[in-house]
């Protein structure tokens, strides 16, 4: 296990990783490292650890939020953060991991469950400047945190 002082992002000062960022072969992953290490630091400001999108990287691969976080806990680095993703998660092909990536890296507003398309209905009038185009849902991520 390679273990490093990790420092965390102050995430009151900047921005997680996109969710479009692939960490150990998955998109979202970093994401949710940036975040659960932010969490762990206190200094996760508005962001949540364990949020609907995390839960769909930890559901996929079947990790808790729980042994990630403690993982994490102990200072590793990405590399063995991927590396005990690889061997703690559920196996997938190589197929449906490249489906998996690309339906979430893809996924149009209309394509979600009613309820998130009404949140983000109102959610992306409120913060997304009118003079952006979302075309799929991490975009909102991207134009907000100005990656796009």
């Amino acid at each position: 296990m390679t273990t490093s002082n990790v420092s965390s992002l102050d995430l009151n000062n900047a921005f997680p990783r996109s969710p479009r960022a692939i960490l150990a072969g998955y998109v979202i992953a970093a994401r949710t490292l940036d975040k659960c290490r932010a969490v762990i630091a206190g200094t996760a400001g508005e962001y949540h650890f364990d949020c609907p999108l995390d839960q769909l990287f930890l559901n996929f691969t079947g990790i808790s939020a729980e042994n990630f976080k403690a993982f994490v806990a102990t200072g590793v680095d990405d590399a063995a953060v991927a590396e005990w993703i690889q061997a703690n998660g559920t196996e997938h092909t190589h197929e449906a991991l490249v489906q998996w990536n690309n339906d979430l890296r893809f996924k149009r507003i209309s394509e979600m469950p009613i309820e998130l398309q009404v949140y983000l209905e109102g959610y992306i009038a409120e913060f997304i400047p009118a003079d952006k185009i979302v075309y799929t849902w991490f975009d909102v991520y991207d134009i907000e945190e100005q990656r796009i």
